[in-house]
């Protein structure tokens, strides 16, 4: 029996995949909620950025953990339930936190409830489509991710321009359920599962796994993996993958910083959470169109320069907001924002996307994925939570200005070294030194 033909019945079609809409909805506005709701009781930016730094901690064990899990029992059904139906039980408890402690400690606990769902959902694409389908499947079920947190962010914008902030859980923990429910009657076991190894085979797998988790743990990287991975950093010719994840490194690390003291910056001159909302939800918008034309784009020129390109543009729009911080506040500082941050995380994150995820990809050998993909998946986990616990500070004891600057300067060297890779050897899509 061939893989296509395992999936010939009507009972493997992948309508389910509509049931994950509600349950992004709910997930889409919570960063965002969580930070204004740490700002409305009195916190201050350094617990903000120490809220989010939580979140990553916990989300790299989270990752590993849920993926052994996944092929440990290979129970996707009941992962995505439990995922679906815990997240509003922790929600709800949000009505009842009352210092940006608890509600730092809750929001862990949510990243640790969500990435049960996050691989299952990945492979159930896999295993409930045929194989010449996967490219369509996994752009359906991206755009249905996609648009979900954006109508999420679009509901928290209208919400709390009526309805106090605190009570934006109700309508979210509400949404999960409908998801909960949704997949009750829509999803069904696989007869054919897969391992998460296969995600790394397929291009389409692999961009829109990395897309929305950047933690993608094969196994616990070791020392030797990041030996393996840093040896070559020395030699000219056979650098390539060293100077590709010092890279990545630079760009979470500017990530990090810039997306923890954002929302702050905006709260701390008065705009509205209504109007912060809008500013997350068009970045969304502009992202989503974006991604149409990033892939396009990204085969015309190489990666490399591709990703360099996107960086700079991010940089330039991340160095613009940091000057106008010096320079405007108040409503002329919001019209900035709204024009530069679209520019940075919509058009400049999809071009660098596309590009540095195919470097990653077409950088893994069957010999080493697991480790290089542990050592991806710890740098990048490790960059955030540096640059969102450092942005706080830079904040508090330093200013938006400062916070804002040192992110582009962070993007400045990740282009750098970009440039320094081989470019006849990226260019047939092919960094891998072994």
């Amino acid at each position: 029996m061939t893989l296509d033909s395992a999936f010939s019945s009507k009972v493997h079609r992948s309508s389910w995949v509509s049931s994950v809409l509600p349950f992004n909805i709910a997930l889409g506005p919570v960063s965002t909620l969580v930070q204004l709701l740490i700002l409305n009781f009195n916190g201050t930016v350094v617990e903000v950025g120490l809220a989010l730094t939580l979140f990553n901690a916990v989300s790299i064990p989270a990752a590993l953990f849920w993926g052994l899990v996944t092929d440990r029992f290979q129970q996707r059904r009941r992962m995505i339930l439990a995922s679906f139906l815990v997240t509003p039980l922790l929600l709800t408890l949000f009505l009842f936190a009352r210092t940006s402690y608890s509600i730092s400690f809750l929001y862990a606990l949510l990243s640790f409830a969500t990435a049960a769902s996050t691989t299952p959902l990945n492979l159930l694409v896999m295993e409930t489509e045929q194989k010449s389908k996967w490219a369509l499947a996994f752009a359906r079920f991206s755009m249905i991710v996609t648009i979900g947190q954006t109508l999420g962010l679009f509901l928290g914008m209208v919400w709390t321009f009526y309805i106090p902030l605190d009570l934006l859980v109700i309508p979210l923990a509400v949404s999960s359920l409908i998801s909960a429910g949704m997949a009750t009657y829509l999803i069904k076991e696989p007869k054919i599962f897969f391992e998460r190894q296969v995600l790394v085979m397929n291009k389409q797998s692999f961009f829109h796994r990395l897309r929305h988790s950047p933690y993608l743990f094969l196994k616990i990287p070791q020392r030797r993996d990041f030996k393996g991975v840093f040896r070559h950093l020395r030699h000219v010719l056979i650098r390539h993958t060293a100077l590709l994840y010092l890279a990545i490194f630079a760009f979470f690390l500017s990530a990090g910083i810039f997306n923890t003291s954002l929302v702050p910056a905006l709260d701390a001159i008065g705009v509205s959470n209504l109007l912060i909302f809008s500013v997350i939800m068009l970045g969304m918008i502009v992202q989503i169109i974006s991604f149409r034309f990033a892939g396009p784009y990204t085969e015309k020129k190489s990666p490399v320069k591709s990703a360099i390109w996107g960086l700079l543009l991010r940089a330039f729009a991340y160095g613009l907001i940091s000057v106008f911080a010096y320079f405007l506040t108040g409503f002329s500082f919001l019209l900035i924002v709204l024009i530069f941050y679209p520019l940075a995380s919509g058009v400049a994150y999809s071009i660098y996307y596309t590009a540095s995820n195919t470097l990653i990809f077409y950088s893994l050998s069957p010999r080493r994925n697991s480790s290089s993909l542990g050592v991806y998946s710890a740098l990048a986990g490790g960059a955030t939570m540096l640059g969102s616990f450092s942005s706080g500070f830079l904040s508090f004891y330093g200013s938006f200005y400062l916070t804002f600057s040192i992110s582009a300067v962070c993007l400045v060297v990740s282009a750098w070294l970009l440039s320094l890779i081989n470019r006849p050897v990226a260019e047939v899509e092919t960094i891998n030194p072994g």
